[in-house]
């Protein structure tokens, strides 16, 4: 469950994972819960959950198969960590949330363009 610490559940949520993934509960190839699964078990929205995987698959650790979900990469054990609230965390945590925001919007324009066709 996400805390009220005043660190973003999204950093928490990649914390926990990470952890996780370090401490051997997610071993190279097991599949991450889903985005559904992992907003209820961290009572958490979707897309605070989203970004916590991306930073997972921005630092290495998690690679997504289209299709099939996202697991932990075979190597994730050799990824060296990252030190929290450095800038290139930040600019990755940036950047994922400006793709989810450019894929939401797309998603958007696509049903105003269909409706607008009919």
């Amino acid at each position: 469950m996400v805390k009220k610490t005043g660190r973003p559940g999204y950093l928490q949520i990649a914390d926990d994972l990470r952890e996780q993934i370090r401490g051997g509960s997610l071993p190279p190839g097991a599949p991450l819960p889903s985005t559904a699964q992992l907003a209820t078990q961290y009572d958490a929205s979707l897309s605070v959950v989203k970004l916590a995987v991306g930073i997972l698959r921005n630092e290495g650790l998690v690679i997504g198969q289209q299709g099939k979900g996202v697991f932990v990469r075979e190597d994730a054990s050799e990824v060296e960590p990252r030190p929290a609230g450095d800038v290139a965390s930040e600019v990755i945590e940036l950047r994922t949330a400006v793709r989810d925001l450019a894929e939401r919007l797309a998603r958007v324009e696509a049903t105003l363009s269909q409706r607008s066709e009919t």
